[in-house]
């Protein structure tokens, strides 16, 4: 082998040796399919994989930390949508408050959702003739017309619908709507009325309504007595006013008797309403509650016999008794004897009222049932007791049969 031959295998060699350091030098070809192709088909995963992470960061709180309870704002909670809306013009509809104020004359228009609806509104329109109210129902609403309002027409509007399945029929309260709906006339502060006078009960324990209805809420209305002349207090607590009702008496009381009467005022102008002429009633509490028993009961054929029926309750209420026996079925007259006294029962104060009904002479016909009926402004209530006639005792030393 020449010089030349050496010299070119020599630099055969070396470029091996340098090719070689260069592969060693470069990075694996199975880590450079990693970084340049793994990606591709996974490269939307990392979007939502972050998308669940900011989730879950949002909903589930870290370990460690109190839960929060997000709850909507309260004028986000969700209530039943009214079924009653008011038409505005035409077209326009606006749902009803639960008060309304409109100018005498106008027309009112008021609809309510649903398939089978009733309505419900002042007395004073129902017995009227005059053709002002109309009512039309339709497949999927009824309509209520008042035209020419008044201000006798104030007071609560109110419409419910039937959910009817087949003949079965069903409401509730998430289908009703209602709302109370002054008619102000500058001539007419209170609702007119055809009384001058009204009587008005003043019953023990049970509050009592002088309904001298404003037709404008901003009305200014004060309680007056008319004899002697002078206002009466009005502390919310005795006596309490409502603009949509009236004055109540929440403890009716003796000295509250007499002649009373409302006064309003609006924009410099007064009028008064009907006189309310109160008249005390000391009302029980409850119905009368009788207990009755026989002096006996068994008795012999011409003895004589009573039965007391009682009743106690609260001083100076009446009580009124009747009376069922058997002798009434040959017109046998009853003798019977009312009285009433005060006794002390229970460390109280009450009214004993007593009827007794007396049989003279007892017959066969008194034998049965003995009924005492007794009755308060509350109610009536009966109860009953019976008694047994046996044949007359025989005389001693009667006759012998030889």
């Amino acid at each position: 082998m020449n010089s030349k031959a050496l010299a070119v295998l020599g630099c055969s060699l070396l470029l091996l040796i340098l090719a070689e350091c260069q592969e060693k030098e470069k990075p694996p070809k199975a880590t450079k399919q990693k970084v340049t192709k793994e990606p591709k088909p996974n490269k939307l995963r990392p979007l939502k994989a972050t998308g669940e992470k900011l989730h879950q960061a949002v909903t589930k709180p870290p370990k460690g930390k109190a839960r929060v309870k997000l709850t909507a704002p309260p004028n986000q909670v969700h209530q039943p949508a009214s079924i009653l809306t008011r038409v505005v013009t035409r077209g326009q509809f606006q749902k009803v408050p639960e008060s309304l104020t409109l100018m005498a004359g106008n027309t009112l228009e008021l609809r309510c959702r649903g398939r089978s609806v009733r309505w419900r509104f002042p007395a004073y329109l129902k017995d009227e003739d005059e053709g002002r109210l109309r009512i039309k129902h339709f497949e999927r609403h009824s309509q209520l017309l008042v035209v020419n309002s008044r201000a006798t027409d104030t007071g609560e509007y109110s419409c419910w619908s039937f959910q009817c399945r087949d003949s079965e029929c069903q409401d509730g309260e998430d289908r009703m709507g209602k709302a109370f709906i002054f008619f102000t006339d500058p001539q007419e502060l209170f609702v007119p009325t055809e009384d001058y006078y009204e009587v008005v009960q003043l019953r023990t324990n049970h509050p009592t309504l002088l309904p001298c209805q404003v037709t404008s809420p901003l009305a200014k209305v004060t309680l007056h007595r008319e004899f002697p002349p002078e206002e009466v207090a009005v502390d919310g607590i005795d006596i309490s006013y409502d603009v949509k009702r009236g004055f109540v008496i929440h403890r009716p009381r003796p000295s509250y008797a007499g002649s009373l009467f409302c006064m309003a005022s609006l924009a410099g102008m007064r009028q008064i309403s009907t006189k309310y002429m109160l008249i005390y009633v000391n009302y029980p509490s409850s119905a009368p509650k009788p207990t009755v028993s026989a002096s006996a009961t068994t008795v012999r054929a011409g003895e004589n016999f009573n039965v007391t029926c009682t009743v106690f309750g609260e001083p100076e209420v009446a009580v009124d008794f009747t009376w069922e026996y058997p002798g009434q079925q040959i017109g046998r007259p009853p003798y019977i004897r009312e009285c009433t006294d005060l006794a002390r029962r229970g460390g109280q104060v009450q009214q004993e009222s007593e009827s007794i009904l007396y049989i003279d002479e007892a017959r066969a016909i008194d034998e049965g049932l003995y009924t005492c009926s007794a009755m308060n402004l509350q109610g009536t209530t009966t109860i009953s007791t019976r008694v047994q006639v046996l044949p007359a005792t025989p005389a001693p030393g009667g006759a012998r049969s030889g």
